[in-house]
């Protein structure tokens, strides 16, 4: 087999601004495309599907949600090709000014007050403009973290890009619990505007740092000595890796289903049934603020034991607790839900989503990573917490409505099993050197040796 040269080790310095680049990256991408959800399902199916009854609003704002994640899963399979032939930095370039600029506008849109149809027309636009910028930002900012780690600390190197995602989740909760405590009329003439508006100013910080990084290293080695040529990415990706692709969707589609309802749904749910707009809200910002603390261990952690037992763990308590999470929810008591949706987030995802990028980054070749890590993720983000919440709201409504939540809460186990079983059947990569490479390829688009990943 074909290997390109050693990288150019990074020097410290590189390695910091990577690490804070990266983060800063998925914070801002984790506010804004979150930011979106939690509006979806307190405030745009008043202001801009107001011609619907509240029950159709909010179905078609979650719908909206879900088409934001149907254009991440585009995004990753464009900027996963540029990513994988030209590079990452310039692909993580433009991928946040696109994000910033797209959710800043929102907060600029009249309403359908202003504007009528338009109104939501415009804001389906920007979303699908969000959403296929994110979906080039997390794989992109994952792969310059673990690209620029030495083997044996790839875990750790990634803790700056993953522990973006619970910070920008945290502040866009935090941020909407603020505003959720306007009174309603200012909340909804000009309240909620402000967290995207405040968007421009983290895009400004975000491209002052991103600017000042360096190509990846491993990329680089391998470029130079292998230009872009013959198959596309994600042909050879398929080709070759078909396998390992499908298991990697598999193994992060239940606890995406898992967020998609007890991180989006539940707020809407919650406030269905009695609680107020913040309580759900509450809940979130505990478990975002575990999520940041455990982040590290469990990355740094599964450099020693491993990525595969976190993530076995994770699925494994999402299939366990899906339905005694509930039951917790379904109290009445503040406490309660404010406990179930902390526990969800801080101990049954964070184990995944903590291990599971840098396991995608070491499954794959450097010549179709950023394609391959992109769609997957994408993928399994699109179905899972994209579609998660409207199947949600759709399963109890088709149960009865209320806190009929028996169908969803077997929808939830189904989906848990088959991530735990396609984890176990995932190779443990923690060993992997990322600049193994697949075969050299033909100018005629053929490899020159076939390997199965």
């Amino acid at each position: 087999m074909a290997t390109s040269p050693a990288p150019v080790p990074p020097s410290p310095a590189a390695v910091r601004r990577v690490a804070v680049s990266s983060f800063l990256g998925t914070t801002i991408e984790y506010y804004d495309f979150l930011l979106y959800g939690t509006a979806a399902a307190l405030i745009f199916n008043k202001v801009f599907f107001a011609d619907l009854t509240p029950v159709v609003g909010t179905i078609v704002a979650l719908a909206t949600l879900a088409a934001g994640y149907l254009a991440r899963l585009a995004g990753a399979l464009v900027f996963g090709h540029f990513g994988d032939r030209l590079g990452r930095k310039s692909v993580m370039l433009t991928t946040m000014v696109v994000m910033g600029t797209s959710s800043g506008l929102i907060g600029l849109l009249p309403t359908y007050a202003h504007i009528g149809a338009a109104a939501p027309l415009l804001l389906v636009f920007l979303r699908l403009c969000q959403g296929i910028a994110v979906g080039g930002e997390f794989g992109g900012a994952v792969l310059m973290t673990t690209e620029h780690a030495r083997d044996g600390r790839r875990g750790r190197a990634t803790v700056s890009a993953v522990a973006g995602a619970p910070a920008g989740s945290l502040l866009a909760t935090g941020v909407m619990l603020l505003v959720t405590l306007l009174p309603e009329k200012d909340l909804l003439s000009w309240g909620w505007r402000l967290p995207f508006l405040a968007s421009f100013v983290l895009l400004a910080v975000g491209l002052w740092f991103r600017a000042r990084i360096s190509e990846s290293p491993v990329f680089t080695a391998h470029h130079s000595t292998r230009p872009a040529a013959g198959q596309r990415p994600l042909t050879a990706m398929l080709r070759r890796s078909r396998r390992r692709f499908l298991l990697a969707v598999l193994v992060q589609l239940g606890p995406y289903f898992g967020n998609g309802v007890f991180a989006l749904f539940v707020v809407s749910y919650a406030a269905s049934i009695g609680y107020t707009r913040s309580a759900a809200l509450d809940g979130l910002i505990i478990g975002l603020i575990c999520s940041i603390a455990m982040t590290p261990v469990y990355a740094g952690v599964s450099d020693r034991v491993g990525r595969r037992p976190f993530i076995i763990a994770g699925c494994a308590a999402l299939a366990l607790l899906a339905y005694p999470l509930f039951l917790m929810i379904n109290t009445g008591s503040v406490l309660l839900l404010v406990l179930a949706v902390a526990v969800y987030v801080a101990f049954v995802l964070t184990p995944v989503t903590a291990v599971a990028p840098v396991l995608l980054s070491e499954l794959f070749p450097t010549e179709v990573r950023y394609t391959a890590t992109s769609t997957s993720y994408q993928l399994a983000q699109t179905v899972g917490s994209g579609f998660g919440p409207l199947i949600a709201a759709s399963l109890i409504a088709a149960a009865g409505g209320g806190t009929n939540v028996g169908l969803l809460v077997v929808f939830l186990i189904v989906f848990a099993l088959v991530s735990t079983v396609a984890a176990c059947l995932l190779p443990e990569t923690r060993t992997t050197t990322l600049i193994e490479a697949m075969p050299a390829i033909k100018p005629d688009g053929t490899p020159k040796a076939v390997t199965r990943l």
